[in-house]
């Protein structure tokens, strides 16, 4: 069993930017207004995300970026459906403060800066340290009476491929898309193997036993994001290996995230 991929489709992104010029005396009115508004947003399929910047060099200046699945899903879908009435009652008042209205789409120069957190990936000690914990794992699984039937006959290679299959879900290299066949392969490796609900409480429970055995960093935020995924993981695995299953096999390899960043010193500054 390993944890596969996700049932949320890769959407197209479409950036919504809303530019106001808002007095200061409204302003708290207007970030009322949106924040109303902004609850049928949060409802709308259409709507990735969304979030309103006040201008710090000049208050009276806001921006509203929304991301949606697609242009076409935003003026067709969110405008025609039920979603769109009660936001543009929340803030239509404030039409005459709008400055721009646009739709952008993201491009190549994309990056990110110093200041971000390390991945899992990174935290973890990289593809050494997960191939050191999946070893480990696989070796108790062997030996284990709920786990062993599932695995009877695995590959030797099985390890290594599962090692770099959650580097790259936990931010590493793309190695298990690039070399290994991706979801597709994934969800094939589990189709009609009727994993039960004891053998997946099982593989959670021994997984996480192994991880304080292969030396994996102890912090509370690693080892709740590392928990999380292998918990969300492995419920995915059940549904998939179920003999009715029709999965969407061709989603990309999940990205799993920290929940909290861990705490780090803050760099000295020169």
């Amino acid at each position: 069993m390993v944890a596969v991929a996700s049932r949320v489709r890769c959407a197209e992104r479409v950036l919504e930017y809303l530019r106001y010029t808002v007095p200061a005396d409204r302003a708290a009115a207007f970030e009322a207004a949106y924040a109303q508004a902004a609850t049928s947003l949060a409802k709308a399929p259409e709507c990735l995300d969304y979030e309103l910047s006040r201008c710090v060099d000049d208050p009276t200046r806001y921006v509203l970026r929304i991301s949606w699945t697609s242009a076409e899903a935003h003026l067709e879908g969110f405008r025609r459906g039920p979603h769109f009435p009660p936001f543009f009652a929340a803030i239509g008042e404030y039409r005459a403060d709008l400055d721009e209205m646009r739709h952008y789409e993201p491009t190549a120069v994309a990056g990110e800066g110093g200041g971000r957190p390390p991945t899992l990936y990174e935290w973890a000690g990289g593809h050494p340290a997960l191939v050191r914990l999946l070893e480990l794992f696989y070796g108790h699984v062997l030996r284990d009476p709920v786990l062993e039937p599932v695995f009877r006959g695995m590959d030797s290679r099985h390890p290594q491929h599962v090692a770099t299959w959650l580097g790259e879900v936990f931010g590493g290299p793309a190695d298990y898309t690039a070399h290994h066949g991706g979801h597709p392969h994934m969800i094939e490796r589990h189709a009609g193997r009727g994993i039960t609900e004891e053998q997946r409480r099982r593989w959670v429970t021994l997984l996480l036993e192994t991880a304080d055995e292969a030396g994996l960093p102890a912090d509370p935020e690693f080892r709740a994001a590392f928990a999380g995924y292998v918990e969300w993981g492995s419920r995915l695995a059940v549904m998939f290996s179920a003999p009715d299953a029709e999965p969407a096999a061709f989603e990309p390899v999940p990205r799993w995230d920290w929940a909290k960043p861990p705490w780090q010193p803050p760099a000295a500054s020169s």
